[in-house]
């Protein structure tokens, strides 16, 4: 009997997952990765193979398809019909905020349970949908080990001085610091570096996690020296739709215009970012390049100036740079955004070849560049597999 992992990431109306396999040689092997989403409103489920090859596309028509653990449950059978083989050995999930409390992976048990479910403050929008997709496990599988990983946990070895914000010595008693976030690409990009650099030659990297959500970090030796992300998954860059760092003045502002907490939430978090310089037309980096719009045009090259103005600053950080990693969805694929932001680089010594970079090679750099540029693609959901394992063999 084949053992299998299943990866989830709950959202609010949707349950990302990825399913591997364990080998002979104790090695993971993807097999199916998928959605089930519009829980809900429009309920849909949707598994591809490997090869990304669609193996189930349907929409769920019964009232399973109105909650988290009905369309869990629909997974579920979907895995144990179609696998019969394969016998599920452990869940993983990605829990976005592990605070002070989680640097490292665990098995989930009801004091876990409780001590995420205390951070939910610091991850409003995101800690209860990783919640209820563990609860709605627990009903469903309640045999099965579960285990969280957390977004937050790589940064947890950065120096006290670069956690800290300006504040009273109060409020920092009550949790306000800086987290940081995405550290589970994080964490993948800095194990895979070698592969590509040679483990003697890691040195001083920034990786540029660019997606619809968007951050970068300093890397040395493995670990988080710094991170554009803070308090909140809201900081640092422009994202989607999401502003990055901005004036707390503009939110004094807004409140003193009226607006109540859910529509200033709203602003930073929905209407802001790529949306919002682009005056409405796309969150979407892809449209926004193909795009003749001033509007459009400026908020791409708004977005590449902060990314390499904030390279700078984590290289001040790291107190050199050695490498520079794009990764994530725009990182992996938008060329006209790396082009930008190396240019914006050219003094720091960075030499970007352009075929390499059109062609989407994963060294882009060229021969005499002071400063290797790569794009490595990221993995959170492997690492997450791994973690997994590892806690349930020794558990």
């Amino acid at each position: 009997m084949q053992q299998v992992i299943l990866v989830i990431n709950a959202g609010s109306s949707s349950i990302k997952f990825a399913i591997y396999t364990l080998s002979s040689a104790n090695t993971l092997q993807a097999i199916y990765h998928g959605m089930a989403e519009g829980i809900g409103v429009k309920p849909h489920f949707f598994v591809k193979n490997q090869t990304n090859e669609a193996i189930v596309d349907c929409a769920v028509s019964d009232e399973r398809g109105q909650s988290h653990i009905g369309m869990l449950s629909v997974l579920l059978d979907w895995l144990d019909t179609h696998n019969e083989e394969q016998t599920l050995l452990a869940v993983g999930h990605r829990v976005v905020h592990g605070g002070d409390t989680f640097r490292s992976p665990v098995v989930i048990d009801d004091d876990v349970i409780a001590k995420i479910t205390e951070l939910t403050p610091l991850a409003p929008l995101h800690q209860p949908h990783h919640l209820a997709a563990i609860h709605a496990l627990q009903q469903l599988r309640p045999e099965l080990p579960q285990v969280a990983c957390f977004d937050t946990a790589f940064h947890r070895s950065q120096e006290p001085i670069a956690q800290m914000f300006a504040i009273s010595r109060e409020l920092m008693q009550q949790g306000v610091k800086r987290y940081g976030f995405h550290g589970l690409s994080y964490e993948y990009i800095a194990s895979v570096l070698p592969d590509y650099v040679g483990m003697e030659n890691t040195g001083k990297t920034i990786v540029c996690h660019l997606g619809n959500g968007a951050s970068l970090c300093a890397i040395e030796h493995g670990q988080s020296v710094a991170s554009t992300t803070g308090f909140s998954a809201v900081e640092g860059l422009p994202m989607g739709t999401r502003c990055g760092s901005i004036d707390v003045g503009v939110a004094l502002h807004l409140w003193e215009q009226g607006y109540s907490l859910k529509q200033a939430t709203d602003v930073f978090y929905k209407q802001s970012g790529l949306l919002g310089m682009s005056g409405g037309i796309s969150a979407d980096m892809r449209i926004l390049l193909d795009n003749d719009d001033p509007n459009a045009q400026e908020a791409v090259e708004h977005y590449c100036y902060r990314v390499a103005r904030e390279i700078g600053s984590l290289a001040v950080a790291m107190q050199g740079l050695n490498h520079i990693v794009f990764t994530a969805g725009i990182g992996e694929h938008a060329a006209p955004v790396r082009e930008k932001v190396c240019e914006r680089l050219a003094w720091l010594g960075v030499g970007l070849d352009t075929q390499a970079n059109q062609q989407g090679q994963s060294l882009i750099s060229t021969d005499d560049s002071q400063i290797a540029v790569w794009v490595i693609p990221t993995n959170e959901e492997i690492i997450i597999a791994q973690h997994s394992l590892k806690l349930v063999s020794t558990s």
